[in-house]
């Protein structure tokens, strides 16, 4: 197997491939090789900020359970993985935007679509799922909105998996296995959980294929807790009880802890085909389809004890002389049966003529996606009963893309070559013949795009809780969203020490179909379903674009980017209220886009093993859309006048530092993000943006003894941050608060033979106990053992 080897990751990346080559050959010692390997589907030859890793490095560094461990160490990153499997709460956050805006970046594997901007927020989070860390070949980031080639949610950063397509006949297997202790209030437990996949993949003559099968079996920890409010306890009555844990919530208010919620177990199958055809020496056809399925159950602990020690779940309680009741939604499980199915296929002709081309469409749709949970309280997930069930089923989204590239001068040559893996030379700056033309001073990128999504929610009950198939409507939420865009940018070599790009998108959105019942709507008006209509919604944006770069010197480069991106709401967040006297309230209809502008000034420096950089950046983003209130009773998405972010961005990675086979790479990020205005609050005026951090901090050392042995200490800072838009909740180490933390990881990897290899990881070492509104995870063990042929 081809071995992937790379310089510094920035540097890589920014400059990777002929392609840069061609636009200014005298910015040749700036360009890194990557042999065997393939190219991102971020536009590189932009002089802006792109980091990356290569799934090599992933596999010796990183306790990768998850395809989003592999962005731990990226500058300025932060996913929210609650646990290991964690599938419906992993928010990527960037330098401007927190854990809770899931909208505001872009996922893509292989080109394919796996951001879920079928709304915004913690439920709405990228399908991480349908990748696995196993198949991963790089991961590669774009900072910012700065390519024409990328819709507005990508104003805070773009993430492309690329994964493995092999160039020879291999397979692989591995096993893993963790376990961590949890204590938490009256909670002290254990959680386990065990990992497997298996891919096998070849090439032969024009033919490429690659399967790849995993199941994880994983049990987390408690997520949530049963709470009531001191002041919520009135005088005298109900059962007497021991066991509540007193506490306080994030606004500093006391509050009693009865128990632990949502502790999930989750099982979930993956299966992924890519066949690849090459139609000739320049075009290729290729298909992906992934399948995904989570069995998914949510348990609850009461820490309540009677008098005969029985524990207690429901009912009016006694707690110290002050009365509270117990509502069946305090400790209730849920069960979920959920199956995905994604769908990518693509048609590109990369030559080193004039013009390359592409098309390329993906689908991922919802298959099957039900959650269901009581309504009467219930001991466990095994007690059936009245309950309601959630059917997300018909949910989903689709892409489609026309692209181009040209090179004005370039000579029209038919035939490229590729290396061992079918890819052109151009493509991974892979000298593979000398060029029919002369080198072009212009790129110039330009694409028709459009983007669809679809969002069913059904929601009905039933005595059959555990089974029912259909019931007694509760409500109905749909709505669907389209965007249409047309782009281009040119990059070009104005001298051999200046290049430049500038691009502008142009964008048609439209939002329709939306429509909501409730189950008093639809007894009034059996013939419609009680289904009440939104009205359409659509707007048209310009976006400009701009990067430019110096050479200052053999090893210094100072470029500069600026960006517009407009994100536009999800029909999550422009279809939402409820229905009073047959008529929807609680929903703005005046609701508008996010406008930002992004911009960043950066100077790159070569080191002899790697590279340093410093990146100032600024956002500047009107009508941000948040949740706020509505009315003294009510919240709802609205948008905030403005917020305003700048900051300092370091980042360094070099390899064989002080000795042979040590490298280093860390990051630094200051950010001030505040809210400059927003009439509809106030108060949170001059306060910080939720869930953006003051500080942020990763540093990875990773030291090979040797070809066998790789040891490595990794270590994440996040610095004091707020989950509300008034900077209300100053307590955040605690259940619902948002928390600083600094957290230690370590892994020892061993190669056995060319075949085998094992590694031992503990992921928070140091044990901190950290939240998010949820708790992250405490101290993990980790243990893997692979067999690669």
């Amino acid at each position: 197997m081809n071995k992937l080897r790379t310089k510094p990751l920035a540097v890589m990346l920014a400059a990777m491939g002929a392609a840069a080559s061609a636009i200014c050959p005298a910015w040749a010692d700036h360009v890194v090789t990557v042999n065997g390997g393939r190219p991102s589907s971020l536009p590189t030859q932009i002089p802006t900020t792109i980091e990356g890793i290569a799934g090599a490095q992933i596999e010796e560094r990183i306790n990768a359970s998850d395809s989003e461990d592999a962005l731990k160490y990226l500058p300025s990153l932060n996913v929210r993985k609650r646990y290991i499997g964690d599938y419906d709460h992993a928010v990527l956050a960037s330098r401007a935007s927190g854990t809770g805006n899931s909208a505001r970046s872009l996922v893509y594997a292989d080109g394919i679509l796996l951001s879920n901007l079928l709304g915004n927020g913690a439920t709405y989070t990228p399908r991480w799922g349908l990748v696995t860390p196993e198949e991963i070949e790089r991961v590669d980031v774009l900072y910012g909105p700065f390519s024409a080639a990328y819709p507005g949610n990508s104003v805070g950063a773009v993430v492309d998996f690329l994964t493995r397509m092999p160039t020879r006949f291999e397979a692989h297997v591995k096993l893993s296995g963790y376990g961590q202790g949890f204590r938490q209030y009256a909670s002290d437990t254990r959680h386990y959980g065990k990992q497997g996949s298996a891919s096998v993949g070849d090439r032969q003559g024009a033919w490429s294929w690659w399967v790849d099968l995993s199941r994880l079996d994983s049990n987390g920890q408690p997520i949530a807790f049963a709470n009531k409010l001191l002041t919520q306890g009135t005088a005298g009555g109900g059962v007497p009880v021991t066991g509540a844990v007193a506490d306080r919530n994030p606004a500093n208010k006391d509050w009693l802890i009865l128990g632990a919620t949502n502790q999930v177990h989750t099982v979930q199958d993956h299966a992924k085909v890519k066949l690849a055809y090459d139609l000739s020496p320049v075009l290729r056809a290729s298909y992906t389809v992934g399948w995904w399925k989570n069995d998914a159950q949510r348990s609850a602990l009461s820490y309540l004890r009677d008098a005969a020690g029985n524990t207690v779940y429901q009912g009016d309680i006694n707690v110290d002389g002050r009365r509270y009741s117990l509502l069946a939604s305090d400790f209730a499980p849920s069960v979920g049966d959920l199956e995905h199915v994604m769908h990518g296929f693509s048609l590109k002709q990369h030559s080193k003529g004039a013009f390359s081309w592409e098309v390329a469409a993906s689908l991922y749709d919802y298959a099957k996606d039900r959650v269901r949970t009581p309504t009467v309280p219930v001991p466990d997930a095994r007690t059936n009963g009245q309950g309601n069930v959630t059917d997300m089923g018909g949910s989903g989204w689709n892409t489609l893309a026309l692209k181009g590239t040209w090179r004005p001068g370039m000579g029209a040559s038919s035939s490229a070559g590729r290396d061992a893996g079918g890819n052109t030379g151009v493509s991974t700056g892979i000298s593979t013949g000398a060029n029919a033309g002369t080198a072009s001073s212009h790129i110039v990128d330009f694409g028709l795009q459009r983007d669809g999504a679809k969002l069913r929610t059904h929601v009905f009950s039933s005595a059959d809780w555990l089974n029912a198939t259909e019931g007694k409507h509760v409500s109905t939420f749909n709505g669907e969203t389209r965007l249409e865009s047309l782009y281009a940018q040119d990059t070009w070599r104005i001298s051999d020490l200046w290049k430049a790009t500038l691009g502008l998108r142009f964008e048609r959105w439209q939002a329709f179909g939306g429509e909501i019942s409730s189950a008093a709507s639809a007894a009034a008006s059996p013939a419609t379903g009680g289904l009440l209509q939104f009205a359409a919604r659509s707007e048209n944006s310009w976006s400009p674009k701009a990067a430019l770069a110096y050479r200052a010197g053999e090893s210094w480069t100072l470029k500069a980017s600026a960006g517009r991106a407009v994100r536009n709401p999800t029909a999550a967040e422009l279809f939402q209220g409820a229905i009073v006297d047959g008529k929807i309230v609680n929903t703005d209809p005046t609701l508008g886009a996010e406008r930002s502008w992004t911009s960043e000034l950066t100077a790159e420096r070569m080191l002899g093993q790697g590279s340093v950089r410093a990146t100032v950046f600024h956002e500047n983003t009107r009508d941000a859309l948040y949740s706020q209130a509505l009315t003294p009773t009510v919240n709802s998405v609205q948008n905030v006048g403005e917020i305003r972010t700048t900051g300092l961005e370091l980042s360094w990675q070099q390899d064989d530092v002080l000795v042979r086979g040590l490298s280093l790479t860390g990051s630094l990020t200051y950010a001030d993000s505040q809210i400059a205005r927003n009439g509809k609050l106030p108060a949170s005026v001059g306060k910080r943006q939720p869930r953006v951090p003051d500080w942020r901090a990763t540093m990875l050392a990773s030291y090979r003894l040797g070809d066998r042995w790789t040891t490595t200490l990794g270590a994440r800072y996040s610095g004091r941050q707020y989950g509300t838009l008034d900077n209300s909740d100053p307590n955040g180490s605690t259940y619902t608060g948002v928390s600083d933390y600094l957290v230690a990881d370590v892994r020892v990897r061993y190669r056995f033979d060319h075949h085998w290899s094992g590694s031992l990881g503990i992921d928070n070492l140091n044990n901190r106990k950290y939240w998010a509104f949820h708790p992250y995870t405490q101290r993990t063990l980790i243990a893997e053992l692979k067999f690669d042929l």
